[in-house]
């Protein structure tokens, strides 16, 4: 890959000054950032409210909770390359409006079909969010302070996964299930004020021609993909239901490569998968996100069902994770290692302390939450480390003028990831929990179910077991997964660095 003109000896000497308001810029953000990922979680605590106050049915609830992530998946790449076209503020600033009215629209909602029709229109707006956000810190920040950019980037990430429970929770104490959507008006609003004043507009200079057959190839490949994964454990990994959908959005996939690699104007250049640097970012920030998705699943099952706190408990005992991780990267702490270690050894040393936080929680927190902190200690400093590397190594491996598709890619591992995660390890615990059952409850698909066949206190505590042991074998497997991850994407970025020279992307 050329170098970028920042790399030029000549630019270093002509770099044009840093943009005064490049940290209110970030502010900003950040907040949005927030903003979307909170609403990821934060319904997952309403959902007894909305069962009993609206009459919703399971379908109903699952809809509620993945219309959001589909929508948002499959537009990620499009969202992407529309940014990078029509300037990354105009798209920033709809998607704060477009997120604002859906969030109205959700909180007003008076049936299921409003509720999931405005969930859609949100996770439209947080395409354009999630995809311009990235972008723009890269545009903003030079090449000393955006590791530092992007890890208060990441951060914020993590505390939106963590905080949405607790922040769920303690408005459903005092309000109606509504309140979980009204708040992000205010924040909305604040947001894109602040948009429209501070953030400057940036887009591709080239004007290249929208590629609308890729955006619709990309859309419905990815929509099939992700809809499968959520699908998967509900309907079953070999049901036509699943099969289907998933043959869909992997063939659709395989019709967008083909066409980015003929069209003179591609959204996403497939030249990029062969910068050995870009593939090494790739497939670590996929297994990253496995890890992380798998293992808030696992754990919340863990301190629920196995450890028997309740949500808002649940919800509390968790954010030692996100602290970690905020702490760290508000202090700079991963930003000044990066160049020191290498991103190489960040990526390979933090994804070690995530496998090492995961194997900790089974081994040492099966029967208690001491045990447990450790782990979720280990895993907020292997995340503070590796994913600021990781983003900002597939940036650095993307032209700037297509930092919009480089955002929408970072997100669209993220979300897959996310799903492979909670799918791979949930499936492993569903397996091992069912061979282990005694055989009063054999075939019970859930912890609930099985415990309904129990007929002695004997029985119940086996069942318990069985389960307790399903997750710590998932979390095991999640481990290694993590790992091995680490370990690949650490050497494809060692032999990136090794055949480039220094100021190559």
């Amino acid at each position: 890959m050329t170098a970028t003109i920042a790399d030029s000896p000549q630019a270093a000497t002509e770099r044009p000054p840093r943009n005064p308001t490049r940290w209110a810029v970030l502010a900003v953000i950040c907040l949005a950032q927030l903003t979307v990922l909170l609403d990821n979680t934060v319904l997952t605590v309403a959902i007894p409210s909305l069962t009993e106050e609206m009459g919703a049915a399971t379908s109903d609830i699952q809809w509620m909770i993945n219309a959001y992530s589909l929508v948002q998946a499959g537009l990620l790449l499009t969202a992407g390359s529309m940014a990078d076209r029509y300037g990354r503020k105009k798209l920033l600033a709809l998607g704060l409006a477009l997120f604002g009215l859906g969030s109205l629209g959700a909180s007003l909602s008076g049936t299921t079909g409003q509720l999931i029709a405005a969930r859609a229109g949100m996770g439209v707006g947080g395409a354009l969010l999630m995809t311009t956000t990235l972008a723009v810190v890269v545009q903003v920040f030079d090449d000393d302070e955006r590791p530092k950019a992007i890890g208060l980037w990441g951060a914020v990430g993590s505390l939106g996964f963590a905080a949405g429970p607790l922040i769920g929770g303690a408005l459903l104490n005092h309000f109606w299930w509504g309140s979980i959507f009204l708040i992000n008006l205010p924040v909305a609003v604040l947001g894109l004020l602040a948009v429209l004043k501070w953030v400057p507009e940036s887009k591709n200079p080239q004007g290249d021609r929208p590629d609308l057959l890729g955006a619709l190839l990309s859309t419905i490949g990815m929509t099939g993909v992700v809809y499968a994964i959520i699908s998967g454990p509900g309907h079953g990994w070999t049901s036509a239901h699943v099969l289907t959908s998933a043959g869909i959005g992997v063939v659709t996939l395989a019709l967008f490569a083909l066409w980015e690699r003929r069209c003179p104007y591609p959204m996403l250049d497939m030249h990029f998968f062969r910068n050995s640097r870009f593939v090494g970012a790739v497939s670590g920030g996929i297994l990253v996100a496995f890890g992380m998705g798998g293992s808030f699943f696992l754990l919340t099952q863990h301190l629920q069902l196995v450890l028997n706190y309740d949500p808002l408990e649940t919800g509390l005992r968790m954010t030692p994770l996100a602290l970690v991780i905020v702490v760290l990267n508000l202090t700079g702490v991963g930003a000044r290692l990066l160049p020191k270690v290498g991103t190489p050894v960040a990526i390979a040393g933090g994804m070690g302390l995530l496998a090492a936080g995961l194997a900790s929680i089974a081994i040492l927190g099966a029967h208690g939450y001491g045990g447990m902190l450790l782990g979720l200690i280990l895993m907020g400093i292997g995340i503070a480390l590796s994913m600021p590397a990781m983003a900002n190594a597939i940036m650095s491996a993307i032209p700037p003028e297509k930092a919009g598709v480089g955002a929408g890619v970072n997100g669209t591992l993220q979300e897959c990831g996310n799903g492979l995660g909670v799918a791979v390890l949930g499936a492993v615990l569903t397996s091992r929990f069912s061979a282990l059952l005694p055989a009063v409850a054999a075939g019970a698909g859930s912890l609930p179910a099985a415990l309904s066949h129990a007929r002695t206190p004997a029985d119940r505590t086996a069942i318990a077991d069985a389960f307790a042991t399903g997750v710590q074998t998932s979390q095991l497997v999640g481990a290694a997964a993590v790992l091995a991850g680490g370990v690949l994407a650490a050497v494809l970025l060692w032999r990136a660095e090794r055949r480039t020279p220094a100021g190559q992307g």
